[in-house]
């Protein structure tokens, strides 16, 4: 990505907007250096739209600009983000008429956490499946440069994570997301995790969907979570692991509302 790098304009980094600042790999401001950067907190559908909002001012700067967009199903997203290159490499490009230089298409590095939505954006532009598109992490392997039409040249680059995590709660939350796979941790500490954040940030949500009490025990809720869907195990106990691998499923899904996981007050 590094030697890629050299030959892009600028970079458009994929985030989950359920989790803007846990989707961040903090790898790439080394990379990208001074370059302009569109910022796409992917899977809006899902997250908290006043929170989204938030997190689109904190993030918004002269040289990064941040787009939330339902990639999947926003017919206007391609308008949107070709509009916003072109915003950002305005000065490249007039520096090219200045010299003299008949301005080229726009070189753009598309990069971001694994199951972000990187294909998915790239075929929206493309116009056509170009990129392999899977609800799993791991699905792209190689980078290849994709033309976009005469004003943008993308370069799709596999989802990438950082070595180490600085804290567990950002491990969880990728993990809780499905930007990385579950059987890393363990899967009642993802689920015990995500559920007391929910609990903090969106309090009687849960309560409602679940009919648990919000003040119990991570136990006590995922049994609550087991007998609201029927789980049960044979000798008709709640059947805890499956609760747990549900509510992800739900959680995912946005059946149980439209949540971000993280407020911009929160960022490092």
């Amino acid at each position: 990505m590094a030697e890629h790098l050299k030959a892009a304009d600028m970079v458009i980094e994929i985030r989950d907007a359920r989790i803007p600042q846990a989707s961040k790999n903090p790898v790439l401001d080394q990379l990208i250096g001074e370059r302009p950067r569109l910022i796409i907190l992917s899977k809006a559908d899902l997250a908290d739209p006043e929170k989204t909002q938030e997190w689109i001012r904190t993030l918004k700067s002269a040289s990064q600009d941040v787009l939330a967009l339902d990639l999947a199903h926003d017919t206007s997203a391609k308008k949107q983000i070709i509009d916003a290159c072109m915003k950002l490499t305005e000065p490249k490009r007039q520096k090219m008429i200045s010299r003299g230089i008949r301005p080229r298409a726009m070189r753009a590095m598309v990069c971001g956490i694994p199951n972000s939505g990187k294909s998915t954006m790239i075929n929206r532009i493309a116009g056509k499946t170009v990129a392999k598109t899977e609800d799993k992490p791991g699905v792209t392997r190689s980078l290849s440069w994709i033309h976009c039409g005469k004003t943008l040249d993308i370069l799709d680059t596999p989802g990438v994570l950082w070595p180490k995590f600085d804290d567990h709660k950002t491990a969880v939350f990728l993990a809780a997301t499905g930007a990385i796979k579950e059987d890393i941790l363990d899967l009642k500490e993802i689920t015990g995790v995500t559920i007391d954040q929910i609990c903090l940030l969106y309090p009687g949500n849960l309560e409602k969907e679940y009919g648990m009490d919000e003040q119990s025990s991570r136990e006590d809720k995922l049994g609550k979570i087991a007998e609201s869907r029927n789980l049960r195990k044979e000798n008709d106990l709640p059947d805890e692991e499956r609760a747990a691998i549900l509510f992800l499923r739900e959680f995912r899904r946005g059946k149980i509302g439209r949540l971000t996981l993280e407020n911009p007050d929160e960022k490092e």
